[in-house]
């Protein structure tokens, strides 16, 4: 357990110490409020902060770098999770926008509108005249490259998190409680970690009853989703690389079932994976995934890759 309190302390401190001394300036700065993509990318830095974590826990701790849960199992046995991890958020987040427009099909708009805008303003930010091409063709083609290529190149990023909370966090904490209040409190413990920059907006925007804490609850529960998702994937193949992979897919599609819903959508309701019915699919496979393990776990067959010392 002291491992974990030293690892929790060092990742909190030095991320809300970030969030607080430059990103949120940077949010503030009337430099830099006409253009989100600075503050986009201060917010990315911030998630290679777990991995730090990680490995300040382990020299200060004296644990040394065995048992780090990125060597993958054998890839026969592994392999299929990897594909599941890769492609798998995207089907799930495309179910969820299905299930999400059947239900309210006036929210659909085929012609993209308010992605065709919202190109329009950031050629004119960039001081730029952009002719576009057909929008929905350009949405389609974004969609595509974020199923296929997103994963891929989000991982950079994804694995600083997945380190931390996939590769080491969740482990830690199998070794010490069952595999259902590990997946919840590791899960609850990401969420609570976005919550400076969820309450400057990400995922869940500003103005809604409650703000801030009813969007860090939220997120708190996104995270829960999203956290048996990954914890199961790196269950199955051994490896915080697949867990990134997932992450990084959950990323490159979270917005894009946005792009043919007209303005003004909830994002606690859908279509948007971080709602709860563009999330159901998230939801109805974590939930199978937890069952799952759960399964196993009473069987005494539930193998949890170890994090170092124990």
């Amino acid at each position: 357990m002291k491992r974990i309190l030293i690892f929790l302390s060092i990742t909190f401190a030095l991320s809300w110490a970030y969030v607080f001394a430059v990103v949120y300036p940077l949010a503030n700065s009337s430099i830099f409020q006409s253009s989100s993509m600075m503050v986009t990318l201060a917010i990315g830095a911030v998630m290679f902060v777990p991995a730090i974590g990680v490995v300040l826990t382990r020299l200060v701790t004296q644990e040394g770098f065995r048992n780090c849960v990125i060597k993958p199992y054998p890839w026969k046995q592994s392999l299929p999770w990897f594909l599941v991890a890769w492609f798998g958020p995207s089907l799930l987040i495309a179910f969820g926008t299905v299930v999400y427009f059947l239900l309210f099909p006036g929210d659909l708009d085929p012609q993209a509108s308010s992605f065709a805008a919202l190109l329009e303003n950031q050629a004119v930010s960039a001081g730029m005249e952009l002719e576009l091409p057909n929008v929905v063709v350009l949405a389609v083609a974004q969609i595509a490259m974020g199923i296929f290529l997103g994963p891929l190149l989000n991982i950079a990023t994804t694995f600083g998190e997945e380190w931390g909370w996939r590769g080491y966090l969740m482990p830690k904490l199998a070794n010490r409680m069952s595999i259902i209040p590990t997946l919840l409190i590791s899960g609850v413990v990401w969420g609570l970690w976005h919550a400076p920059i969820t309450a400057l907006g990400h995922n869940y925007g500003l103005d809604y009853p409650g703000w801030p804490v009813t969007g860090v609850l939220a997120m708190c529960c996104f995270c829960v989703v999203c956290g048996i998702f990954l914890s199961y994937v790196t269950i199955r193949t051994g490896s915080c690389l697949a867990a990134a992979l997932g992450h990084g897919a959950i990323n490159a599609l979270a917005g894009a079932s946005t792009i043919f819903a007209v303005a003004g959508v909830s994002p606690f309701v859908g279509p948007a994976p971080t709602g709860i019915i563009g999330g159901c699919g998230l939801i109805l496979v974590a939930a199978a995934m937890l069952l799952d393990l759960r399964r196993r776990e009473k069987r005494g067959d539930l193998k949890v890759p170890e994090a170092g010392a124990n």
